[in-house]
């Protein structure tokens, strides 16, 4: 089996390297430290597996690495998310954007080792935290957003500060804090900038 890392931290790679040397039918055959590495790297050596990072600097992220790998071999290159990122907002987007499989970098060698070969045999593989989180959101999926959220979304999009909101929409800033919190629950995230992407994933913006 034939397999690219993707990771901005050298160090990360190496771990990674040294360790899959270690597993039996794994073959690294490139390493990348950049998302746009990663996808010209899958289509020169067409891997079974891309082993990606979510968080890569600040050009292409892993998400949207794996939606361009994805969509160009048509699903032959399988990727799999390493991260240490197990937000709803995180994984949702990474699973729409086309991975195979999504696991923290807290698992086991042996479980990495498992979910790779179940990635590239087209397998859903996913850490136990994270296919818990799946669970539970699709047993009790977040309410919408109230017509005064999806306003303060909007200004939020426009990168205005609380207090500019509040003056936009004649509110209190208080009143935007209580707004933002209630966003952030529902969208599953916890920083403006994760709030964004994900209105911006799911068209919740005009």
């Amino acid at each position: 089996m034939r397999l690219v890392l993707c990771d901005d931290h050298a160090v990360v790679r190496a771990g990674l390297r040294a360790l899959l040397g270690s597993a039996a039918g794994i073959e690294v055959v490139g390493e990348a430290d950049s998302g746009a590495e990663a996808v010209a790297l899958a289509a020169k050596l067409a891997p079974d597996v891309v082993l990606m990072d979510l968080q890569l600097g600040e050009a292409m992220d892993g998400v949207e690495a794996t939606r361009r790998i994805t969509a160009a071999s048509g699903g032959a290159v399988h990727v799999l998310v390493l991260t240490t990122y197990d937000t709803d907002a995180d994984i949702t987007r990474a699973i729409e954007a086309g991975a195979t499989g999504y696991l923290l970098k807290a698992e086991r060698p042996d479980e990495l080792f498992t979910a790779i070969h179940s990635a590239a045999a087209g397998r859903t593989a996913l850490s136990a935290p994270v296919a818990h989180r799946v669970m539970a959101r699709m047993r009790s999926p977040r309410p919408g957003l109230t017509d005064r959220e999806r306003d303060i979304l909007g200004q939020l999009a426009r990168g205005l500060t609380n207090r500019d909101i509040a003056k936009a929409l004649f509110l209190s800033e208080a009143t935007v804090k209580t707004h933002l919190g209630r966003i952030y629950d529902k969208l599953g995230v916890d920083t403006r900038a994760g709030a964004v992407a994900v209105a911006k994933e799911q068209r919740l913006l005009p």
